[in-house]
């Protein structure tokens, strides 16, 4: 697939949450990588350069929320936006804040609402908008 709307890793333990995720992307015209776990995601992420990354939350070997802060500390992945698509809890939004993420999506969703979240992500331009449920985190400047 070409990617005509951009380059999506999609981070997540669960094999058919990955490829459900995979399928609803590709169908609006994204290009799909996927990676296991956080360890994955930090192998592929250079090779990859995806333009948007979204996370789960509770993975082997290496969460969410630390993958998130691995990218956030090297420069060549601090400017990715990025979003935590998890099972929802209060505190999982709460830390999602906290580790400086672009966007929470809570588990279950609605296909529609992850392809407007990730077309936002990958389109923002110069400032990445915050799109989550709950309170927003800051916006983060992209290269």
């Amino acid at each position: 697939m070409s990617g005509e709307f951009g380059r999506v890793l999609v981070v997540d333990d669960n094999r058919v949450i990955r490829q459900l995720i995979r399928v609803n992307l590709e169908l609006e015209g994204f290009e799909v990588m996927t990676a296991a776990d956080g360890v994955e995601c930090l192998e592929v992420v250079h090779r990859a350069a995806p333009d948007v990354v979204t996370l789960d939350v509770v993975m082997p070997r290496l969460d969410g929320l630390r993958t998130a802060a691995v990218l956030r500390a090297d420069p060549r992945t601090s400017h990715l936006p990025l979003a935590l698509i998890s099972a929802g809890t209060q505190h999982e939004a709460e830390s999602a804040r906290g580790a400086s993420v672009d966007a929470f999506l809570a588990k279950p969703f609605e296909p529609a609402q992850l392809v407007r979240l990730v077309r936002r992500l990958a389109g923002a331009g110069e400032h990445v908008r915050p799109v989550c449920q709950g309170a927003a985190p800051a916006p983060r400047a992209r290269r």
